[in-house]
């Protein structure tokens, strides 16, 4: 296999990146601003220990960078190593925004690049053995999901624990429901350690299948749980990835009903059999497959981008005291603020900021990347361009 990987961030997570990378033989560079982090490397041959980035995007014969670093760098190194022509494997959360997101989807897709995302949890076999059985109605219709992701640490001061756990359950929970989006979201949180930064957070989501998901994630917490259930009308399934055995189990319990009063049944766990293999070096060789036949990888910049959507609507929440937030300005790849309304139908360009107040009719076509200033009426069938910014209290 051809070295062409660099590893960027050798710390907490990155030192696993990068003994799958080389234990693949694709492994080219390690970088890491900490000499100390290099050095407590185990020896590897024919691969390059390198302190400054820069000196990784300009080195032709690195064709893949794998970004390890903390979130806030995630938009900024990602896009640098898409305009210097590398094929981008980005730690989550893809950014810290919906708008960076999209720019870095959209960099990736108009550059040929590969983009994946590391939810981990996209690679699981229990995982994906448990997607295979709902899409094939054997839990028959899914009723409600709930996911547990709980333990004591890592403790984190850049970022709050639902951006820190949350992303691998919310893509878990969207690619079980066939990847779309909810129509809204709910959060509520703790914070415990700093009075900025939520320690626990119970998120809920309701799609328009009505489905029902929450997602209860902690960082201080007496144990280590990590705990997927998924109640359909016919059976219920539980993935249990602490369990030491039988991480995937099937409960055919049933509920009948005698006149107007529910009876449960109770039936028999039965284990569900999975490959043994490791989610991570599943993904490392999702990345490389996908470098070689320029195909999309399982997780992909465009479906971490509905993950990316889902969490800054459930912050939008958690900031607002736990009230409901429609996805509406979070599933388009623009801003609406909580205050302003835009009738359907209307075409909104990618990247377009619309402020506090703001009325758009319906039939209204607004380019790309434009800004409307707060206290603004914007009438049926009128077009805007690109890039145009609309000054506070007009009509338009």
């Amino acid at each position: 296999m051809t070295r062409n990987i660099a590893v960027v961030g050798a710390g907490y997570w990155g030192k696993n990146l990068v003994r799958n990378f080389a234990e693949l033989g694709a492994l080219h560079t390690v970088c890491d601003r900490d000499q100390r982090t290099l050095a407590a490397l185990k020896p590897m041959d024919e691969v390059t220990l390198e302190t400054e980035y820069h000196r990784v995007l300009e080195n032709p014969a690195i064709a893949g960078v794998v970004l390890a670093t903390p979130a806030h760098l995630h938009y900024r190194m990602a896009k640098e190593a898409l305009h210097a022509g590398k094929d981008v494997f980005v730690e989550k959360p893809l950014a810290l925004t919906v708008l960076e997101g999209t720019e870095l989807v959209e960099l990736a897709e108009k550059a040929g690049r590969v983009l994946l995302v590391g939810h981990l949890l996209e690679y699981h076999p229990a995982l994906r053995a448990l997607r295979e059985m709902v899409a094939n109605g054997d839990l028959g219709k899914i009723q409600y999901i709930y996911s547990n992701r709980l333990n004591l640490g890592k403790l984190r001061i850049e970022e709050n624990v639902l951006w820190s756990f949350a992303p691998h359950d919310i893509a878990a929970i969207l690619g079980l429901v066939g990847d779309e989006l909810p129509v809204e979201v709910a959060a509520h949180g703790g914070s415990y350690l700093n009075s900025h930064i939520a320690d626990v957070t119970l998120s809920t989501l309701t799609f328009p299948s009505d489905v029902r998901a929450h997602i209860f994630v902690s960082w201080l917490h007496p144990f280590k749980e990590q705990r997927l259930v998924v109640v359909g009308d016919r059976k219920m399934a539980e993935f249990a990835d602490t369990d030491p055995a039988d991480k995937l189990k099937v409960y055919a319990h049933q509920v009948n009903w005698k006149g107007n009063t529910p009876h449960p049944v109770k039936g028999e766990a039965r284990p569900v059999p999975f490959a043994d293999d490791e989610p991570l070096r599943l993904e490392c060789l999702d990345f490389l497959r996908c470098m070689s036949d320029r195909s999309q990888p399982v997780s992909s910049g465009r479906r971490a981008l509905g993950v990316l959507k889902v969490l800054s609507a459930c912050q939008e929440s958690l900031e607002r005291g736990g009230e409901k937030v429609r996805l509406v300005k979070h599933t388009q790849d623009f801003f609406v603020h909580q205050t302003a309304i835009v009738e359907e139908p209307v075409e909104v360009g990618s990247g377009t900021k619309i402020w506090h107040f703001t009325h758009v009719m319906p039939d209204v076509r607004i380019g790309r990347g434009c800004v409307l200033g707060q206290n603004i009426f914007v009438a049926r069938g009128v077009r805007i361009g690109d890039n145009v910014k609309v000054e506070n209290n007009v009509s338009v």
